[in-house]
């Protein structure tokens, strides 16, 4: 039997990614998956969002578990369009049981800066309460919520020296803080439920948001034009294990792992998923 077997999850930025990941591994160890993703590019963001065909394959895959697989187009920026998604899901699996906040955007670089900002707070902090809120009266003791910060939201990232220091950067940082701080305050309502709600906090994860031009960009500042094929050393720097980035499979273990009762006294958690990047920059720091 799967460590999630008989369960529903609701998974957020599906198509691709980490989302895919969480998707897939959850219908690995036993649930059905409820999954949406925007699937269309936002103007301020610089790097292609996954595509519908995206979302359809990451279907297949859940499907080739043996699992079955719901799926929506949905912004999550506009809760009315997550509630319909969510409300026919359910049509289809009656329940959910685990939701994970996944969707979310980097704006580093974005034009024009302060539309940037909008659209990253828009979509990881407004979308994440989103998410979380259309599943909330459908959740019954035992319901696990798992939403995605960064090891970025633990760190003063406001010096000038800092990766993704504008309009478009800063507001990823405050939208992983402000979420981070949302869930721990919603666990503690929701713990005399039997609900928890938990965060993982990954360091750089091997995605198309971190290979991207804007991201490499905010790292290489020096460069005036830096070459993605040389990305990987320059994503070092962030870790204090000798890794570039972690894989999304690394952070859906620990989602999977959130989500199923192995965990099940756990709840207002900041998991990192890190490879030493906190514990790094806090022996710079101090």
């Amino acid at each position: 039997m799967g460590r999630v077997e008989g369960k529903v999850a609701f998974v957020t930025g599906a198509a691709r990614g980490q989302g895919r990941s969480h998707a897939v591994r959850l219908a690995e160890e036993g649930a059905d998956i409820i999954a949406v993703d925007l699937c269309e590019n936002i103007d301020t963001i610089g790097y292609p969002m996954a595509t519908l065909e995206d979302l359809e394959e990451t279907a297949k895959f859940i499907e080739k578990t043996g699992r079955r697989a719901f799926t929506a187009r949905a912004d999550v920026r506009e809760a009315s369009q997550l509630r319909e998604a969510l409300d026919n899901g359910l049509k289809e699996f009656g329940k959910v049981d685990i939701v994970v906040a996944q969707a979310g955007v980097a704006g580093m670089k974005g034009q024009p800066p302060l539309q940037a900002w909008i659209d990253v707070i828009n979509t990881n902090l407004i979308g994440t309460i989103n998410a979380i809120q259309v599943a909330l009266p459908h959740l019954t003791e035992g319901g696990s919520i798992i939403a995605t910060g960064s090891t970025a939201a633990l760190m003063d990232t406001s010096k000038k020296d800092n990766p993704g220091n504008d309009p478009g950067g800063m507001a990823y940082v405050h939208s992983k803080r402000a979420l981070s701080a949302f869930v721990h305050d919603l666990a503690t309502e929701l713990a005399p439920r039997g609900i928890r709600a938990n965060v993982v906090h990954p360091t750089n994860c091997n995605t198309n948001m971190l290979k991207s031009d804007p991201m490499y960009r905010s790292f290489r500042p020096d460069l005036e034009t830096p070459e993605l094929k040389d990305a990987e050393p320059v994503f070092y720097v962030q870790q204090a294990m000798k890794v570039p980035w972690v894989e999304p499979e690394d952070i859906s273990n620990a989602v999977l792992w959130l989500a199923s009762d192995e965990a099940r006294f756990v709840t207002g958690a900041q998991l990192r998923i890190d490879a030493g990047g906190y514990l790094k920059w806090y022996d710079y720091h101090n």
